[in-house]
């Protein structure tokens, strides 16, 4: 199942995130850095990657990494399931797919919703910024510092 997104529409006073969910964590990210959301079936594993580049598929003629959100932040792999999601985003005119438990929401957020984290989730974490909302939280991913150059070249 693809989601083809709609290009992002920023005013000044709003911006629309792509929200997904690893574990019991919900991250975001804005949305013109995301081309798509796919179910995930699996990926075909590359010899030699890095331990969260779980493998590589190919989408729209394209062969794209697979980072596994799970993995890169610390936590336990899981076994796919039906919400099972990749966030295919671009960095620098590479595609990396993003796998997250599950991803299905796309929000605006005015501006002074999104405050700067506490210095010491941004000093070298993947977080850049929190958004509160009444009974929930949002992350804000750091994209460079989340899939890295290194993740880009499997």
């Amino acid at each position: 199942m693809s989601t083809a997104l709609v290009p992002t529409t920023t005013t000044a006073a709003a911006t629309l995130y792509v929200v997904f969910r690893v574990g019991d964590v919900d991250y975001a990210l804005p949305a013109h850095l995301v081309l798509q959301m796919e179910s995930f079936t699996g990926a075909t594993a590359v010899p030699g990657a890095r331990a969260f580049v779980i493998g590589i598929i190919q989408l729209r003629g394209r062969v794209v990494p697979v980072v596994d959100l799970r993995l890169r932040f610390g936590l336990a792999a899981a076994p796919m399931t039906i919400d099972s999601r990749v966030v295919v985003v671009e960095s620098h005119g590479r595609a990396v797919a993003l796998l997250a438990d599950a991803a299905r929401e796309v929000v605006r957020v005015a501006e002074d919703e999104a405050t700067a984290p506490p210095r010491l989730v941004d000093d070298g974490g993947f977080v850049n910024a929190v958004i509160q909302r009444p009974g929930r939280t949002f992350l804000v991913l750091d994209l460079e510092k989340v899939i890295g150059q290194e993740t880009l070249d499997v």
